[in-house]
């Protein structure tokens, strides 16, 4: 190798298997020697790899461990092989960067030239595993003025510093290919040191050599990159994209290696400003240019702005490696500038207005009670789907269409909702003695009608206060059973609409429908139009509290609410459907399954038909699954609806409009759980309670004005 690359033995371990006879000769040897050490961390290290989540797959032929001999320490140490030494070392950065990744990385040769700032950088681009070579040039060698910025110690002064680098890389990872110019390059050398290679990091001090390996980097259109260690000057040069581009991005205008070869270090100060414009120097750097050959040898450089270097440059290593975008270009990161602008961070403090308790009856005649009572019956996400009003001696519950969902298929949910509302204006109607009869009209939108006469009904009218008093509880429940006889109310209460109830109670089943559910709430986070809406339904101090889920509601615990901020980024969200995970996600309603009494599935046979079931069907189910909620809260239960994604799809093209990226495994997920619960194809689903015994929720949701009824009541 041109450069008089030195003796392997000065900076490249030996590697040995001892199930390769020749290699198992030379390990007996060594073992024999008094002076040599020998550290074995194969036990250590294979320990280490049992911690490991979510290990890499064994890719084929089983690994034998290795011996691996530092000549320039006496060291023989124990390893794993390859592969595993990566997987275990590698672990941390994940999913900074992922394992598919880092595989991409491993296959990019990086040429590194100066090893001063370019030992930091080599060191770093071999600590994130972000190449598969490295080569190395530096004809210099280690001084103490230069430990200052160079990572070494006092042992290494003397020592060429391409081969101080590689020896600190071999002892961070010896199987890493290390290739060192120990002449370093000039014009005939630098071809030879630049082919095969994917990016070259330039970081010399002579300006010949800087201008001779970009025209090298020209020829061989390759990216080059520099960083400058005052204030976190970075330049790109993207000869691999430009290969007409100028070295320096045309700076030196017409200068030739040839006019840099041999300067003083003054000759070299008009150039050196040329390229790095006195202007946007530090005052420090610029002070201290003025001050050379005078005061002080040569310009400084500081350990710390060394290792900036190496963090932008093996940043930007990244990028380019895995395809994402960097210009040509030169940019600033300004670590004082940085400092300059510290300021004290905000505490996010959530503080709540006290809000007026929203179960009181208001006063006035009964159509105002009638219809505060409608306005408090459940919805999805609390969006109130319905326009209440009085027409004449009747009360109309229009559809209010423009407060639907992706989730809403066909409008299904709000008929739900629509049928819990007239339920509850029926019981009111029913408590004050104007009850009269119900219908519901489908022509271009949906109504559900209750006209107004002077009948009452006792079973109706005694869930009038229970249906002002109705919340939604998502508190942790204690896992009790259920009481004796709750399952028959229950199923007597939806039959009272002709609906049904489906229910389970074991744990093995409880877990198992924890799972599903959970799975579900992953793909409405991962989806990015479900991940929207579903956290546009969140109301946080300030904010208009008549509509949407107050976050209080939600009875978050600490890790629950930072969890939440974080699963609101849609950024995060997009991240995590790249790499199939999310598992988390739905935590927070596996947990509160599994601290269930019961899931119960309010459902409503159906006559078969062409165009399946109505909208009066869903809203008949939602009069069945209001009085369900209303008799389990009578009961002493806490009721929060954990309805899946796919509650309301009939059909798979349904389930591919939700989502179409997750539709196959909503079909699954449905399949099972629909089995699960026991449910028969020809039953529609009103809406999934969880039932729990637990402490009384913290607060109740809001409601919008109703005419004649004020805000909230």
């Amino acid at each position: 190798m041109n450069g008089d690359p030195g003796p392997a033995a000065d900076y490249r371990p030996l590697i040995l298997d001892e199930t390769v006879p020749d290699e198992a000769s030379v390990l007996t040897q060594l073992r024999k020697s008094p002076m040599i050490r020998i550290l074995d961390l194969r036990d250590v290290l294979h320990a280490e790899l049992r911690k490991v989540l979510n290990p890499p797959d064994d890719q084929g032929v089983p690994e034998t461990d290795r011996w691996v001999y530092y000549p320039w320490r006496r060291t023989l140490v124990g390893l794993p092989g390859e592969r595993t030494f990566r997987a275990i070392r590698l672990d941390r950065n994940r999913n900074k960067v992922t394992r598919a990744e880092q595989q991409r990385l491993a296959g990019l040769a990086i040429g590194v030239v100066g090893q001063s700032v370019g030992h930091a950088i080599a060191h770093t681009l071999a600590m994130e595993g972000s190449c598969g070579l490295l080569r190395l040039a530096d004809f210099d060698h280690i001084e103490l003025s230069n430990l200052n910025r160079v990572p070494g110690n006092i042992f290494d002064i003397g020592v060429n510093k391409s081969i101080v680098t590689a020896r600190r890389i071999a002892e961070l990872d010896p199987y890493l290919p290390v290739e060192v110019y120990t002449a370093g390059i000039d014009e005939h050398s630098v071809d030879e040191f630049l082919r095969g290679l994917s990016i070259v990091v330039e970081e010399c001090d002579s300006l010949d050599v800087k201008f001779a390996v970009r025209e090298g980097a020209r020829r061989h259109r390759l990216p080059l990159l520099m960083d400058t260690s005052d204030r976190g000057l970075f330049d790109v040069e993207r000869y691999d994209l430009e290969p007409e581009r100028p070295p320096f991005h045309g700076l030196l205008g017409s200068t030739t290696a040839a006019d840099l070869r041999g300067l003083s270090t003054k000759e070299k100060a008009p150039h050196v400003m040329r390229i790095l414009d006195p202007k946007e120097l530090s005052a420090r750097m610029a002070a201290s240019l003025v001050e050379i050959d005078e005061t002080v040898t040569t310009w400084p450089q500081l350990g710390g702005d060394v290792q900036l270097g190496a963090a932008i440059v093996a940043t930007a290593v990244r990028r380019i490696g895995l395809g994402y975008k960097l210009s040509s270009g030169r940019t600033r990161i300004d670590l004082e500038r940085g400092l300059d602008g510290l300021a004290e961070p905000e505490p996010e403090d959530l503080v709540w207005e006290n809000e007026p308790d929203p179960a009181a009856a208001p006063q006035g005649p009964a159509w105002v009670n009638v219809l505060h009572c409608a306005q408090r019956a459940p919805s999805g996400g609390n969006t109130q789907p319905w326009r209440l009003w009085i027409e004449g001696d009747a009360l109309r519950i229009d559809l209010a269409a423009n407060r639907s969902s992706s989730l809403d298929i066909g409008y299904r949910g709000s008929a739900v909702a629509i049928g819990a509302a007239l339920h509850n204006a029926r019981a009111a109607a029913a408590a004050h003695g104007v009850l009269g009869g119900h219908r519901f009209v489908e022509d271009d939108g949906f109504t559900a009608l209750l006209e107004f006469g002077s009948g009452s009904d006792p079973l109706l009218a005694r869930d009038y206060p229970a249906a002002l008093a109705r919340d939604t509880n998502r508190k942790l429940g204690t896992g009790a059973p259920l009481g004796d006889g709750v399952l028959a109310g229950l199923a007597a209460a939806a039959g009272a609409e002709g609906g049904a109830v489906h229910a389970i109670t074991g744990r093995a089943e409880l877990a198992e429908a924890a799972a599903l559910i959970g799975e579900s709430d992953r793909i409405r986070h991962l989806t990015p139009r479900l991940h929207q809406e579903m956290y546009s339904e969140l109301r946080w101090p300030g904010e208009d509290l008549r509509t949407g889920i107050d976050v209080r509601g939600m009875e978050l615990a600490p890790d629950e609410q930072a969890k939440m901020r974080i699963g609101g980024r849609a950024d995060v969200m997009a991240r995590l459907h790249e790499w199939s995970g999310g598992v988390a996600l739905g935590e927070y309603s596996r947990d509160r399954v599994l601290s269930s009494s019961a899931l119960v599935a309010v459902t409503l046979p159906c006559r078969p038909g062409p165009e399946g079931a109505s909208l009066a069907d869903y809203a008949t189910a939602g009069a069945a699954l209001q009085r369900v909620w209303l008799e389990a809260e009578r009961r002493g239960l806490a009721v929060q609806p954990v309805s899946p994604v796919f509650l309301y799809a009939r059909h798979p093209d349904e389930l591919i409009a939700i989502s179409p990226d997750f539709a196959d495994t909503l079909t699954s997920l449905q399949g099972r759980f629909l089995d699960l619960l026991g449910v028969p194809g020809h039953e529609i689903m009103a809406l999934v309670l969880r039932l729990s015994y637990a402490a009384a929720a913290t607060v109740r949701s809001g409601r919008l004005p109703v005419p004649g009824a004020g805000d909230r009541s």
